[in-house]
Parts: C-alpha cells; structure tokens; sequence
C-alpha cells in the first residue's frame, strides 16, 4: 500500500494561483485557469497516491456532499417512520433520547471525518481497515468491513423505502376514513415498486443525481419549516405543558423503566446514521479532503438540532393522554399520522403525509446512490461475486450502472423479511444500525490501535489529546449500540415481538468470512491498486506556473 504524501487542496493551489499577480494583473488575453479542473485535478492525484485510477466525475459540490447524508437523514420522515420506538419511554423519553444519542453520534462522525480527510475513497471504510489493521489479518478484517458495510446500506435503503409503505398506505387508510385493510403483502408490494423507481432515477447521469441532492435539502427544510408551523396552529390551545415534554417518563414495554428509556436512544441511532454516505461518494466530490468532513458533521449537527426542535414542537401538539393506545396502537398504521390528523383534521394529515412520503422516496433515491458507490469500490477489489461485471462503470453518465441494479435486487431479497410481520421489518432497522455500527467502529479502533503511527491527518483533525479522547468515546457507543439493538420488544419474546437482528447480523458476518475462506480469498487481497504514483495526474502549483508562463509567452508572440 503506497505511503500517503501531502497533496495539495484545490482551494491551496487557487490561493496561490489568485495571490500571484504577475500572470493577472494587466495582462491582456490571458484567461484565468478553470478552477474547477484544477481542484478535480487535485483531488485526483490524492486519489492516485491512494492507489486508485480516477473513473467517475467530480460532479459534487460540498453542499450536495451535505445533500446526500442530509437527504437520506430525511428527518421528518425518518422520525415519522420511529415515532412509536421514540414514545414508548414517554414524551420525554423520545426527547432526551434523541438528545443524548445524537451527541454520542457526534464522537462517531468526528472519527470518521478525520478518516475521510486523511485518504478520502469511496470504499474508505473497508479501505481504511485494511491499512491501520494488523498485515496478518488486514485482508480477511478488512473483507469483513467491506461486505457488512454493503449489506447494511441495502438494508437502510429496505428500512427507508419500508417506511415509505407504509406512509402511502396511511395515506390511503386515511383517505378511506379506516376502510382499508393493512397487510403485510401490501406493504411489501408498495415497497417493492419503490426500490424499482429508485433504480431507474439512480441510474440517471452524475451530474442530475449530484442536483437531486441539492433539490432534497430544500424539500426536506421546508417540509420541516411547514409542520413546526402548521402543527401548533390546529393543536392550539390544547398544548402539552413542559413538565410533560421535558420531565413525563413513560414505559409502554416490558422492559424495566430505565433501559426502555436507554431504547428510546433508537430514533437518533436509526435516523442520523447515513454520515457514511459522504465517504462513499468521496470521488465524486470537489476538494474531497474538506467537502467529506464538513459533509459528515454538518448533517448530524443539522439533524440533532433540528430534531429536537421537531420532537419538541410534536410532543407539545399530541391531543391524547393515551400514548399507548392511540398513538403507538393507531389503526392508520402510522403513529405521526395519527398525531398530525389528531391536530390538523383529515385533509391536512393527507397533505401532510404526502410530503412526508415524497420526501422519504428522495431519501431512498439518495440512499441507493451512496450504496452503489460502496458495491462499486468493493467490487472494483473483487469483493463480491460478479464484480467484474458490478465494477464497470457507464462513461457516459458517469455511474456505475450495475452497481446500482446490483444493490436495488439485494434489497428487493432482503425485503422479504417484511412478509414476517412488523417483526421481520423491524429486523431491517436493526440490520443496517448493527452492521453499519461495526462496520463504522473497526477502522476508526485500528487506527487508534495497530495503525497509531500510521496515521497521517488530512486537513481535518482536532489534535493529539481530543482526537483519541474523543474517538474511543465513539468506539465504546459503538459496542454498546451493536448489544442493545440485540434486544426484542420486550422481555419473554415471542414468533411477534422477537427481534431477528440477533440471527440476521452474526450471519451475515459469519456467511462472510465461510464465504471468503471457500472462495474470496482467491481474488480478493485487499484494495487494488489500479494507478501507479508514477502515471497520476498529478497537480502542483510549480506545474500551474510552468503552464502559465507558456501561456504568457505564446501571447506575447501573438
């Protein structure tokens, strides 16, 4: 694996290009270097010294690096899709919950955005493992990472387009005034129409998705502007007080009261937990080294603020004193919809859950982006069967086309645990929190550990003291959330209330590494090298001056 060198950012190499004056200052006929290309430039030769060929365009803005984490946060809809788990510890239970997780993710995402500063790849997670892992284990570590990070991105992308489902159907439960049976076949057959949708837009060009993005952070806010307005307006003056949305601990489980309150974290876990996207689409991004880290922390700390402003305003509006009842048991089959028809009447819980729903299916157009980037870079490696068919890429549109095919027909197989009941759906949650968690948590541990003085910091970085300090915190959350989302429903779990995240996610990874030991170990040995240092396009200021001056001497001679 290739040392890492400092390359310079884009935004250094125009700092130094703009401050020479002798090439702009009262020249005639010369036209100033395409800034754009010469940012692409750099992060491409950071790329190479990764060890990897530039094969998909720099479309991406920091904002729309944002977008893709935001977006799949879709927060409105993804606390919709929760709100019964975030209840069931009471008003206060879901606010404090949200808040408490939402720092500890905060650790998470700092460990992660140093990562993504310092070698900024599509596969970084699984990339990452194998460079600060033990050399003895790396390859089979570093598969291990590469494989459940895959699978928990199709089961987020199975979670999200789930709770669309069921957000249509609510539609439809409340548009037939209760007249409209729920089933689990319905579910699934909405469900699986909306995984097809997403692969047709997903396929769309680079440059449409990269827009999509920016389209989906103004979607997803003023949806959020909307409800925090319109909600206390049909609640008025039937308003919770704050001792019941800031002090009223509930418990509507079997559970003992304190860990019912410790599951009542689930919501913030569940719905600020896409950050990794932003390392997935690392090169597609402009000055990826900045855009990464900015896009990781800046979705969370946008989500748990805004959060807590939405849980706030929604604990505030609730019309009943029977949580357990009317909310959590809601014959709509959507507890927020039953808060929002509580408050607003019939018409406007329908427009509302029609924004809801359209903001989840951007959510979903967004997710399947991020996971066929990660299916890609894992099969540009050969890490999964048919990679040499899944890592080719459409030059054109700048996709990776089968990729995107590839992870939407998983998702479709996996889907089918949504026939089980709401037991087998809750399971998709559960998948993509534990496998995402463990595949989040290794190579920020070996890069504390094993890899110590491997690491050399990107421009992101918060020191010698608060960088370890802050990313064990993060690594013990992390083995804390990989036990808890474990647990059932309750205590005594049956064919209904039991919780297969525990079968489900140990056999993924055990399947994993008989599946390596049988045959992948053939063909995978960790990330490829697809571009020799020596063949990259590199960029340097001494090359921009070089170029420059022959520019300045052919205008002279004209």
């Amino acid at each position: 694996m290739p040392e890492l060198h400092p390359v310079l950012s884009g935004e250094q190499i125009l700092e130094q290009v703009v401050s020479n004056k002798k090439y702009f200052n009262n020249t005639q006929n010369v036209e100033e270097p395409d800034i754009n290309a010469i940012m692409s430039s750099s992060d491409n030769a950071l790329l190479a010294e990764i060890g990897y060929k530039a094969e998909l365009t720099r479309n991406f803005s920091t904002l729309q690096v944002f977008g893709v984490a935001f977006s799949i946060m879709g927060l409105l809809p993804s606390i919709a899709s929760v709100t019964a788990t975030a209840l069931t510890a009471g008003p206060a239970g879901a606010l404090w919950g949200w808040i408490i997780a939402s720092l500890f993710i905060l650790t998470i995402g700092v460990g992660m955005a140093e990562l993504g500063s310092a070698m900024p790849t599509s596969g970084g997670l699984y990339y990452w493992t194998n460079y600060f892992s033990p050399p003895k284990y790396k390859t089979v570590i570093s598969y291990l990472v590469g494989n459940t990070n895959s699978i928990a991105l199709v089961g987020a992308l199975c979670s999200v387009d789930y709770g669309f489902a069921q957000e249509v159907l609510s539609i439809v439960v409340i548009a037939k005034d209760g007249d409209f049976t729920l089933t689990p076949a319905k579910n699934y057959g909405v469900f699986v129409a909306c995984v097809v949708a997403h692969i047709f837009v997903t396929c769309a060009s680079s440059k449409h998705i990269s827009k999509l993005q920016t389209a989906s952070i103004i979607v997803n806010i003023l949806i959020i502007v909307l409800y925090i307005i319109a909600l206390p307006i049909g609640a008025s003056p039937n308003f919770k007080d704050g001792k019941y949305i800031f002090g009223q601990l509930d418990n509507y489980s079997t559970w003992p009261k304190g860990w019912q309150f410790v599951l009542s974290w689930m919501p913030a876990i569940w719905t600020i937990g896409a950050f990794d996207s932003c390392v997935h689409m690392s090169e597609e991004a402009h000055n990826a080294t900045r855009s990464i880290p900015i896009g990781i922390l800046g979705s969370i700390t946008t989500c748990f603020v805004l959060g807590t402003v939405i849980i706030i305003v929604t604990t505030a509006c609730i019309q009943t004193d029977d949580i357990a009842g009317h909310i959590i048991g809601t014959d709509l089959g959507q507890p927020m919809a039953q808060i929002i028809y509580d408050a607003l009447g019939k018409k406007w819980a329908i427009a509302f859950m029609i924004l809801i729903a359209i903001a989840q299916f951007m959510m979903g157009a967004s997710i399947l982006t991020a996971i066929s980037r990660q299916i890609w870079a894992f099969a540009r490696d050969n890490g999964l069967p048919f990679s040499f068919w899944i890592k080719k890429v459409n030059k054109k549109l700048s996709v990776p086309i089968n990729a995107v095919w590839f992870g939407g027909i998983v998702a479709i197989l996996i889907g089918c645990l949504c026939l089980i009941g709401p037991a087998g759906s809750n399971a998709l949650f559960s998948l993509y929190i534990a496998g995402n968690y463990f595949a989040w948590g290794t190579p920020i541990f070996f890069r504390l550990t094993t890899g110590r003085s491997k690491f050399k910091p990107g421009p992101f970085y918060l020191g010698k003291f608060w960088s370890p300090v802050i990313s064990w915190t993060a690594v013990a959350f992390i083995v804390f959330v990989i036990i808890m989302v474990m647990f059932p429903a309750g205590v005594n779990p049956d064919r209904e209330t039991m919780n297969y995240t525990c079968v489900i996610t140990p056999g993924v990874w055990i399947l994993s590494l008989v599946y390596y030991m049988v045959y992948a170990h053939k063909n995978y040995h960790g990330p490829c090298k697809t571009v020799d240092i020596d063949e990259s396009e590199g960029i340097s200021i001494e090359g921009i001056d070089a170029a420059l001056d022959e520019e300045e001497r052919s205008n002279e001679k004209a």
